[in-house]
C-alpha cells in the first residue's frame, strides 16, 4: 500500500529531516538505527548487495520495522514493493515520492527538471561511500542547494555534527546514522 505524506491543504509532500540509507556497511546494526531514528524520519533502502530475492526479503523485513517506527520508506530502484516513493538518478518512476540524486549543477537541474520532490547531493564531505572522490564543502553545497526550488537533503559523510557545521537541518547519512547513537 503506498502512503504518502502531504501537509494538511496542500499537495507537497511531507519531507523527513533525517534520512538513513542502507548500505552494506551498516546492515549489522540497521534494526537498532531504525528504531532510535526520531519517529517520521526516512528509510532509503539500497542493498545493491545483495541478489534480487534475498534483496526483496531484506526490504520487507526492514520496511515492517521502519512503518512500526512512523518512517517513510523509500526504494532505491524502479521496483513496486509498496515503498512511498523512489530514489536514485533523474528518471520520474511512476507513482510514489520521488528523490532524486544530484552531485553537481548539471544533475541537479535534471532532477529539477524531472519533477523530484526531494534531492539527495553530495558528497558534502569525504565519504566512505566514494572514497577519493571530490566533495562539495559547505560553501558549494549551500550555492547548489539555493538554485533547487524543492528540498535539499545533504549527503555525503554527514553526521549530527556536521549537519550542524553545515547549518543544514535536512540530511541523510549510512555510516553517520548506522550506529546506535543517532540522537
Amino acid at each position: 500500500m503506498k502512503r504518502r505524506q502531504h501537509h494538511p491543504g496542500a499537495d507537497q509532500p511531507i519531507l523527513p529531516l533525517l534520512w538513513l540509507l542502507s548500505d552494506r556497511r551498516n546492515d549489522a546494526g540497521i534494526e537498532t538505527a531504525l528504531r532510535s531514528l526520531p519517529s517520521g524520519s526516512g528509510f532509503v533502502f539500497r542493498h545493491y548487495h545483495l541478489d534480487p530475492d534475498t534483496r526483496r526479503a531484506r526490504f520487507d523485513e526492514l520496511a515492517a520495522i521502519a512503518r512500526q517506527c512512523g518512517h517513510t520508506v523509500i526504494l532505491s530502484g524502479d521496483d513496486d514493493w509498496g515503498a512511498d516513493g523512489h530514489y536514485g538518478s533523474a528518471t520520474r518512476p511512476r507513482d510514489g515520492l520521488f528523490l532524486a540524486t544530484a552531485h553537481n549543477a548539471d544533475e541537479l537541474a535534471a532532477a529539477v527538471a524531472a519533477g523530484a520532490e526531494g534531492i539527495f547531493l553530495s558528497p558534502v564531505f569525504a565519504t566512505a561511500s566514494h572514497p577519493g572522490a571530490k566533495t562539495l564543502g559547505i560553501d558549494a553545497f549551500h550555492a547548489l542547494a539555493r538554485q533547487s526550488p524543492v528540498p535539499v537533503i545533504a549527503l555525503g559523510g554527514m553526521t549530527h555534527e556536521r549537519a550542524r557545521e553545515l547549518g543544514w537541518s535536512r540530511w541523510g547519512a549510512i555510516d553517520g546514522l548506522g550506529s546506535t547513537n543517532v540522537a
